[in-house]
């Protein structure tokens, strides 16, 4: 198997582990590999300069466009705020009687679901 093979094989498990260990780092090092592929079909180099070149250009990838990316990627709601978005604040209607401290079904956007009453009792001092 030639190295171009191997450092793109290389560049798709790490792009794959982007997605199982959050923090957008993987993928620079899946480029850098991606990288190393492509010079080696041109160039016959030895493995230890293969490897210089992967170390640089994922670090330099990461430094240039690390930033770049994640602004790309995150330029909408977290997640945690598009829940809050979707459910406070709604109604939803008890499909079964519900005490309070018990549960019961409870009909949410055309989707029966278990839901738990509970009272909220507070005092102004």
């Amino acid at each position: 198997m030639n190295a171009a093979v191997i450092w793109v094989i290389i560049g798709f498990i790490l792009f794959l582990l982007e997605f199982l260990v959050p923090g957008l780092v993987l993928f620079f090092f899946a480029i850098g590999a991606w990288i190393v592929a492509i010079i080696t079909l041109f160039f016959d180099i030895s493995i230890t300069v293969q490897l210089i070149i992967f170390l640089i250009s994922s670090i330099v990838t990461i430094l240039l466009l690390r930033k770049w990316v994640k602004r790309i990627l995150w330029t909408k709601k977290h997640s945690t705020e598009l829940l809050e978005d979707e459910f406070l604040g709604k109604t939803a209607r008890a499909e079964t009687a519900i005490s309070p401290g018990e549960n019961g079904k409870v009909d949410f956007k055309s989707t029966v679901n278990e839901g738990t009453s509970f009272t909220i009792s507070f005092s102004l001092s």
